[in-house]
């Protein structure tokens, strides 16, 4: 039963302040409570507002306006709350916001009759040890990548999956993603599209000296270690490519499955294949073999 639901909007957007007035006033209709997020609270001149976190606790569904890049700052929040999330995007759909602004109405009305699903995604806990010693903990849900600072020389980079040694890479820098980050810039990368809803890690190279160091898909089950063997500031850690951890020589980076999901609306609108197709431009026709 939905009662509270909590608004999020990435406040940069011009339009992001005149759709979450009229949201609000759309949920108060509905007899329904809506809270805000801080900033967005202060955008618009309200109080009280709450800090992610806090939202995420008190409500029983976030709709978050803005763009993919928005609602993977949520999720790393609403995950530790069970709160599903539905993305609404203030531009066109994208891979993970993917209602869009006139059909916002329509999938609020069919979430309340209990007309929805729920896809539980796979996140990754990305953990940092510095001399034995746990110095950074982070759970994404698209991916960490180990970068390269401002240098030229090529990452030395020793990888182990379940305590078995793998290959040490020599390249620009390593992706690690969940399917839902294989989109992302990992496909840029020449990585695998992986469906969503598959529980898996894929460990892609970015630009490596050896050319038969290929993308690579663990099962979900691995516990997946990056040993850094780069000199003094020459990588990073960037996860969900919102936060970025500054990286030391013997550094070691474990990534594995995470015990928390995001548990993300589905649209009623269009199905998983239909964003592959409509966000990476792919042509043709239906010839109708479907119906076969």
């Amino acid at each position: 039963m939905i009662s509270k639901i909590g608004i999020i909007a990435n406040i940069e957007k011009p339009n992001a302040a005149e759709y979450t007035i009229r949201l609000q006033k759309w949920i108060q209709s509905m007899g329904l409570e809506a809270l805000l997020e801080s900033a967005l609270a202060a955008r618009i001149g309200q109080a009280p507002g709450y800090d992610r976190d806090e939202l995420a606790s008190q409500v029983d569904l976030v709709v978050v306006f803005g763009g993919d890049g928005t609602l993977l700052m949520a999720a790393r929040s609403m995950c530790r709350h069970d709160t599903p999330i539905l993305g609404i995007n203030l531009g066109t759909f994208g891979f993970l916001t993917v209602v869009n602004l006139n059909e916002m109405f329509n999938a609020l009305e069919m979430i309340l009759k209990g007309e929805y699903r729920i896809e539980h995604r796979m996140m990754l806990d990305a953990i940092v040890f510095r001399n034995r010693e746990e110095v950074g903990k982070y759970t994404v849900l698209n991916d960490a990548v180990v970068n390269r600072g401002n240098v030229f020389r090529l990452l030395e980079l020793e990888t182990v999956v379940d305590d078995e040694y793998l290959t040490t890479y020599k390249a620009d820098g390593l992706i690690v993603s969940t399917p839902t980050g294989s989109t992302a810039y990992s496909l840029s990368a020449g990585g695998p599209i992986v469906f969503a809803k598959h529980d898996c890690i894929i460990v892609n190279p970015i630009c490596p000296h050896t050319l038969t160091n290929r993308p690579i898909i663990l099962p979900d089950t691995s516990v997946f270690r990056v040993a850094i063997w780069s000199g003094e500031g020459e990588a990073s850690l960037t996860l969900d490519g919102q936060i970025s951890f500054q990286l030391n020589p013997g550094d070691i980076v474990v990534l594995k499955k995470s015990k928390y999901f995001t548990r993300l609306i589905v649209s009623p609108h269009r199905d998983y294949l239909e964003i592959l197709r409509s966000k990476l431009g792919w042509g043709g026709l239906p010839t109708g073999i479907s119906k076969i």
